[in-house]
């Protein structure tokens, strides 16, 4: 069971670099919840753009699983038969809880939890495949070359929804970072907390502008770049093949 995160409730004398660790992964549900708008609906999303795109037979993927929120979400979407999740994670800490968050869920479609670097999977006979808040952590020198593995391991028709954090243009970025972090402490974060986590994603989290991203999954070889989701300055893309 999840608890609630106070991984920054405490003033630090130095703040690290933020990562996916154990007292992360313990309060991961409550952190994301609390601090991505819509997160529940994107994620709940993805389980029906599953059901629509996935084909018998093929593999959907969701890197950097996490928890396995979205893998869970594509298991209850899909409705076609022999198809495997494959859910990848680097953090041993949060892999080791997915694989026993996946053993409680009630789906019968297979699910393979790994834990590696979602840059060196294989992408093989894939119909769907999800990357949630994640590129915005790859080194943006290796986004183009994950992306591109990706797509030619879909196939024909095959989508990606790849959902983050946006950068805009500065006056508006002033806008929606208000917006955000009212969200935030509407949600009990404390001024500490929200400064403290900043700090900790600063050059860890590297947000890009929609432009950057559509540019980029075209360049990758997908045909059709569909935004379909704006939370302040979070958003999802579908991306076809």
């Amino acid at each position: 069971m999840s608890s609630k995160d106070r991984v920054f409730a405490e003033q630090l004398e130095s703040v690290a670099a933020f990562q996916f660790d154990e007292a992360v992964a313990r309060v991961f549900p409550d952190m994301i919840q609390r601090s991505v708008p819509g997160y529940s609906m994107v994620v709940s999303m993805i389980g029906l753009i599953a059901g629509r795109y996935a084909r018998k037979g093929t593999r959907l993927y969701d890197l950097g699983s996490s928890l396995g929120a979205t893998a869970i979400a594509m298991r209850h979407g899909i409705a076609c038969d022999n198809c495997e999740i494959i859910a990848v994670d680097n953090s041993e800490a949060m892999t080791e809880r997915c694989r026993k968050i996946i053993a409680e869920d009630s789906a019968s479609t297979p699910v393979d939890v790994v834990c590696g670097d979602i840059r060196e999977v294989a992408i093989e006979n894939a119909s769907v495949a999800a990357l949630n808040f994640t590129l915005q952590f790859i080194p943006v020198e290796d986004r183009l070359p994950l992306l591109k593995n990706i797509r030619n391991g879909l196939n024909p028709g095959g989508v990606l929804v790849l959902s983050e954090k946006l950068a805009f243009p500065e006056e508006h970025q002033a806008i929606l970072d208000t917006l955000y972090y009212d969200y935030k402490r509407a949600n009990g974060y404390s001024e500490m907390e929200i400064s403290q986590k900043r700090t900790a994603l600063e050059n860890v989290l590297v947000p890009e502008a929609l432009s950057v991203h559509r540019e980029r999954l075209l360049d990758a070889g997908f045909t059709h770049v569909i935004p379909w989701y704006q939370g302040f300055n979070f958003c999802s893309l579908l991306a076809v093949r």
